[in-house]
């Protein structure tokens, strides 16, 4: 969840007990929570009640994609009403939708993938950002532009824990938050790694539990995942 050139972020600090509760981004994604929710949404009304319940539960990094129309008012209404969250964008894939997931007030941004063109943006945008890595050449790329903090995607089918592993001892300056096919079983693997600050996953989300707006049930899932590691 890398960093931008230390002069266009203020520091912050924060743990999984104590979330953020200010607009400044955040200075490192990787370690505002074990677990950052990678919420979908199509109704708008159904995010400011999820976001609650995931902060209660532990959880204050909350990753929405941009995987529907919504996404963007969802990543606002967040950003406006539950100030003690750290909402960012997911699935950024184009400068434009940089700009327009900071007017939303997203305060970091993650992508599955990384092209120069959306790097530049992410960088000049201020904001932290994970660029998408599923191989060493990728993660050597973005250590030469000075990008030390990443997503590793899809974590499960581009070798799981054990490929991450095998990164830890040749590139020791990258750190990672594996996203992808990760469940409450598998995460405690990843998050035992050296080079893995968090993972992302959606289990504490479940469709089923958004649809009944079951938020108990959203802050229970969310509060066992912060106590993973």
């Amino acid at each position: 969840m890398p960093t931008p050139p230390a002069s266009s972020a203020p520091a912050a600090s924060a743990s999984p007990s104590a979330p953020l509760a200010s607009s400044a981004p955040p200075a490192s994604v990787l370690d505002l929570a074990t677990v950052v929710p990678v919420v979908v949404l199509d109704d708008v009304d159904l995010a400011v009640p999820l976001a609650r319940a995931l902060v209660a539960g532990g959880l204050p990094a909350i990753e929405v994609t941009l995987r529907t129309p919504a996404a963007p008012e969802v990543v606002r209404a967040i950003a406006a009403e539950v100030p003690e969250a750290v909402v960012g964008a997911g699935t950024v894939l184009t400068p434009a939708q940089v700009t327009e997931c900071v007017a939303a007030g997203a305060r970091f941004l993650v992508s599955p993938g990384w092209t120069d063109t959306l790097l530049t943006a992410m960088t000049e945008s201020g904001l932290p950002f994970l660029p998408g890595v599923s191989s060493a050449s990728e993660v050597m790329a973005l250590l030469e532009r000075g990008v030390r903090e990443m997503k590793f995607f899809p974590a499960q089918a581009a070798g799981g824990a054990a490929y991450l592993k095998s990164l830890a001892a040749p590139l020791p300056q990258a750190r990672f938050c594996p996203t992808g096919g990760i469940g409450p079983d598998t995460a405690p693997e990843y998050l035992a790694l050296p080079n893995v600050g968090c993972v992302g996953g959606s289990w504490m989300v479940p469709a089923d539990a958004l649809a009944a707006r079951d938020w108990d049930r959203v802050e229970r899932l969310a509060r066992e995942a912060a106590a993973l590691r």
